[in-house]
């Protein structure tokens, strides 16, 4: 220490009249020695020029950017979806058209009896069908050559829009490339169009429903679902002059509930609304000619007279939507409803204006099928009794099936794993594919296999599936209705409050008989 002060003192005038003691009582004062150094003109500029190169470091250490690692958000949104067992598996599925219901895995030795497609009667299959969309092939091409402004606008389009309308009893219908597209381009452009406009949307409603509502922009309310008492006491909360759409389904997909139709009907009147309703897991299978619920609900009424004007609940209902993709065999979605509401749609809808056509192919096979099915019902009465005894056997071992009045069977797991596990197994071990149903297309905690039975499901088939559930139930310990019931029930499995429900198909109805068209169909499959 002796020696470094020697040599300080020799170039600093401070140092050289201050002795030892006196400056180590100045470095033990707080900043002492360090305040005389800034008074000092050497010291002073040589601490202030480094503390701003040190303040400098400092800052570019700071505020260095740091490149976003993509890869990293990617596996941690992933790791996300399998923590939570919400990680969803695609099984490679590929349906075998001459042994509806039967697919192929991977491997086209090993085949599988499908339980949970959405073409609901098997008219994927269905040679009437395949024998139309492959002459129009032959004949107009694979592609539509644009979008329908530019030159995708055919014959065919029409054709099929005008059996949709007629199926509806409505002026006019539009065909867009899938429902999620019609409805999430409809209700945004309703929506964001109409000033002042609110939705109110049922709390199970479809996704594309979801994001059309959100991408309207559009005032929501969200109420409860299928709750008349709830949706009144919203509407009564809006100016009754301002623009409302009541926006719902008929059959609800993953629980089979049924809307209250009538009552939201009789709501929207009251309240000066709009009815906007999805009958995506209605067509094809309900009514006497397939229209859906709606016309389901005025069954003889529409037997004898399908027309607008006849005085069915089918005139009070403002727009439709529906698919192409599951009862009518092919892809695509439609609306339906007034000429001037049809119209608007097509002019200021993105979704369809920028959308390139559907295929001829595409178009030729869903009319025709829309067509076949306005005049048979054959396929329907096959489902709904195939449907009656699937439901019926579990119910017998105490399989928790979701109660409801549809063609859909949900079967209750609770958890995803357990979903999974029960899928895994049955498709493994049985020859059985059943996907199983996860959040978010239902809530946590009601996980669940959906199975969708169909007129080409066999009594050994149905053996078969009943037999393999119970084996897999009795094998993991799931729970079964008993063990919902001593818990107070769940999704109205075992709840001492839980609503009765009958088949919304009545033995009368599935009785009706079209002779002529029956005779028709058995003859082509005979071919």
């Amino acid at each position: 220490m002796e020696s470094v002060l020697l040599q300080a003192r020799k170039a600093c005038p401070f140092l050289n009249v201050n002795n030892t003691a006196a400056l180590r009582q100045l470095n033990n004062k707080s900043s002492g020695l360090l305040t005389k150094a800034n008074q000092c003109p050497v010291m002073g500029a040589a601490i202030q020029t480094r503390g701003l190169h040190t303040t400098k470091k400092v800052m570019e250490e700071k505020t260095e950017p740091k490149h976003f690692e993509y890869e990293n958000f990617y596996k941690t949104m992933l790791d996300k979806k399998h923590n939570d067992k919400s990680y969803r598996y695609f099984n490679n599925i590929n349906r075998l058209a001459k042994k509806f219901p039967r697919a192929h895995l991977a491997r086209p030795k090993d085949e599988v009896t499908v339980w949970c497609a959405n073409d609901y009667l098997g008219m994927g299959a269905n040679p009437i069908l395949i024998e139309t969309m492959k002459k129009t092939l032959d004949r107009y091409g694979a592609g539509a050559g644009g979008t329908r402004n530019i030159a995708g606008n055919a014959d065919l389009h029409l054709q099929l829009e005008s059996e949709l309308a007629d199926l509806h009893h409505t002026e006019g219908a539009l065909v867009f490339s899938s429902c999620m597209v019609a409805n999430d381009a409809t209700l945004s452009t309703l929506g964001s169009k109409m000033p002042d406009c609110v939705i109110f949307s049922d709390a199970l409603n479809h996704a594309s429903m979801i994001e059309g509502i959100r991408h309207s922009k559009a005032e929501k309310h969200i109420f409860r679902h299928n709750d008349v008492e709830h949706l009144e006491q919203l509407l009564q909360s809006v100016d009754i002059n301002r623009p409302k759409i009541i926006a719902f389904e008929s059959v609800y997909s993953m629980c089979g509930s049924i809307a209250p139709i009538h009552k939201f009907v009789e709501l929207a009147k009251k309240y000066n609304a709009i009815t906007f309703l999805d009958e995506v897991h209605a067509v094809g299978i309900y009514g006497p000619r397939g229209a859906g619920i709606t016309e389901h609900l005025d069954f003889d009424l529409n037997a004898a007279s399908p027309h607008r004007g006849n005085g069915s609940i089918m005139d009070e209902i403002d727009i439709y939507t529906g698919t192409l993709g599951k009862s009518f065999g092919v892809v695509g979605g439609y609306i339906a409803g007034s000429s001037q509401f049809i119209d608007m749609i097509r002019s200021y809808a993105p979704g369809f204006i920028f959308t390139t056509s559907l295929p001829p192919a595409i178009v030729a096979g869903g009319r025709e099928c829309v067509k076949y099915l306005k005049n048979s019902n054959v396929e329907r009465r096959k489902q709904q009794l195939n449907a009656r005894t699937v439901k019926a056997r579990l119910a017998e071992l105490g399989i928790p099936v979701v109660p409801n009045s549809s063609h859909i069977v949900p079967i209750l797991l609770g958890d995803a794993a357990s979903a999974k596990i029960a899928s895994d197994g049955l498709l493994n071990e049985y020859g059985i594919y059943v996907q199983s149903i996860n959040a978010p297309t239902v809530p946590v905690g009601h996980e669940r296999l959906r199975i969708t039975p169909s007129p080409g499901h066999t009594p050994e088939m149905i053996d078969h599936l009943v037999e393999s559930l119970d084996d897999i139930w009795n094998r993991y310990g799931f729970k079964r209705v008993a063990d919902y019931e001593a818990e107070g029930g769940r999704c109205d499995i075992g709840s001492k409050d839980a609503p009765k429900f009958s088949p919304i198909w009545t033995d009368e109805q599935l009785n009706y008989n079209m002779p002529a068209i029956e005779e028709s169909q058995q003859k082509t499959s005979a071919v």
